[in-house]
């Protein structure tokens, strides 16, 4: 009888092996130095960014910053970084808390801010604006039998979403990353979620395929900064959290790089020499300008179809 009773507790111990071999399984295969650099941190109270490393370090990226709001009926997920990272996202949130993912909302359609929709499962809300919606209805990720982790309740303008210490604000100001930005405020904490609409110190990424613009990019930085007045900490795309005031000095460097890039083009100067001409950093310490090249050619496709002769 004892010898049973080793053996079955052996067994046990063996399939409660494999189970969690199982749950691990989707974090498999994952860069190390990404895993390692994926953390999650408390911006306020019952709010969290489980973060995600610049994109142009490939071996440390996972995807965008992920905002984790808990609220009284459960959690709310604001982007779901690449495939593959949803068991990473959820293993951070039960770090913090044992409260289930209720709803799921992505600020744009890039597979780096909703690759891992279909880890939560087709009980979760999906939430976006309603032009990011369709965006992602042509993504390959989302066909088939996938269309299920698409959203399901979208917005035009602005939508809310909960109310008193639990309420979100979703505002969509227009185009610029893509054509379906959304901005996302966590009213009670004064927490603004940017998206890729402000991810980092440098030109921005501007998906026209998408819907993207850069000639309308600071005039909808310039909306937000008008309507969006009571908020002092920023989640961004890309890199730490950031103040208001830096979203104010974002929007003046996208004004002057624009400003600049239509200068070269007026000039006939190529998208190359273009590149190289335009130096901003003197006026924006900290700023870089890797990405000035695709941002400069983004602006110069767009210009040709707004001016085509």
């Amino acid at each position: 009888m004892k010898r049973l009773i080793i053996l079955v507790a052996l067994l046990a111990a063996g399939a409660l092996s494999i189970v969690a071999a199982g749950y691990q399984q989707p974090s498999q295969g994952l860069p190390a130095a990404a895993l390692a650099a994926t953390q999650i941190e408390k911006v306020k109270d019952n709010l969290y960014m489980i973060t995600g490393a610049d994109p142009t370090d490939r071996n440390s990226f996972s995807g965008g910053n992920t905002g984790v709001f808990i609220t009284d009926n459960g959690v709310v997920v604001v982007d779901t970084k690449l495939a593959g990272w949803g068991q990473v996202i959820l293993d951070k949130i039960k770090t913090v808390t044992n409260k289930p993912v209720t709803t799921i909302i992505n600020t744009h359609t890039h597979g780096d801010h909703t690759g891992s929709n279909e880890a939560f499962g087709g009980t979760v809300e999906f939430v976006a604006q309603e032009n990011t919606k369709a965006n992602m209805e042509k993504m390959d990720a989302f066909k088939g039998d996938k269309a299920r982790f698409l959203p399901k309740k979208t917005f035009k303008d602005k939508m809310s979403i909960g109310s008193g210490k639990n309420r979100i604000d979703l505002y969509y100001f227009g185009r610029g990353h893509t054509n379906g930005d959304a901005w996302i405020v966590y009213t009670a904490l004064r927490v603004m979620q940017t998206g890729d609409m402000f991810a980092w110190k440098d030109a921005p990424v501007i998906d026209r395929n998408n819907g993207g613009s850069g000639l309308e990019y600071a005039q909808t930085v310039g909306k937000v900064l008008a309507t969006v007045k009571d908020v002092d900490t920023l989640i961004v795309g890309h890199s730490p959290l950031r103040k208001p005031s830096e979203l104010q000095e974002y929007q003046r460097f996208m004004t002057d790089f624009v400003a600049a890039v239509r200068v070269a083009n007026k000039a006939g100067k190529s998208v190359d020499d273009a590149t190289a001409s335009i130096n901003l950093n003197a006026k924006y310490p900290g700023y870089k300008n890797d990405r000035y090249k695709a941002a400069v050619q983004a602006i110069y496709d767009e210009l040709k179809v707004a001016s085509p002769n």
